[in-house]
């Protein structure tokens, strides 16, 4: 059981951090930013979170299982019951739904490798990989058709090509119905 005071410097230490990366992007914000913003010590700060990045992943994770829980129970054509393009169509709109409420903090959570060695990339993977099930070279594909859910290449399409959510999802559905038809 977290003590009450504890449980207070999490959720100022959580509340400072979303703030900071909503106005300054996670890549532009410190850990002495996020301490000083929430009022507590470096060391607090540290014994609960290691870097920005786990803040990042502690703000993004019931986000994310809100999605994780619709792709498996949900209807169609997100949940199952839909044709497997469809479903890679829809988990694509959910994605880029994600992307655009949160690219500032999937951004911050998502540096270098640690993108691939979240729980919730492992959680898309397989998702994704089910939805491959008979295709040819499936394994080789997951990473690939995961590619395009980068943050910064999100980010890049909507703030350097001046893409619309809504014309990234049409591409990305007209991708899922090319490779998993």
């Amino acid at each position: 059981m977290e003590r009450a005071d504890a449980a207070r410097n999490r959720a100022r230490i959580l509340e400072a951090a979303a703030g900071l990366f909503r106005v300054k992007g996670a890549p532009n914000v410190t850990m002495d930013d996020i301490a000083r913003a929430a009022g507590v010590g470096r060391g607090t700060l540290y014994r609960r979170f290691p870097d920005r990045a786990s803040i990042a992943v502690a703000l993004l994770d019931e986000h994310e299982r809100v999605l994780q829980e619709k792709l498996i129970r949900g209807e169609p054509p997100l949940g199952p019951g839909a044709p497997a393009s469809e479903r890679m169509a829809a988990f694509y709109a959910a994605m880029v739904e994600l992307l655009e409420e949160h690219a500032h903090l999937i951004l911050g959570s998502e540096v270098g490798r640690s993108r691939f060695e979240t729980g919730a990339y492992g959680f898309w993977r397989v998702h994704v990989r089910s939805l491959l099930d008979g295709v040819r070279d499936a394994d080789a594909l997951v990473d690939t058709l995961l590619a395009p859910l980068a943050p910064d290449v999100y980010t890049y399409q909507r703030e350097e090509r001046g893409l619309t959510p809504s014309q990234i999802s049409a591409a990305l559905a007209r991708l899922a119905r090319a490779v998993v038809a």
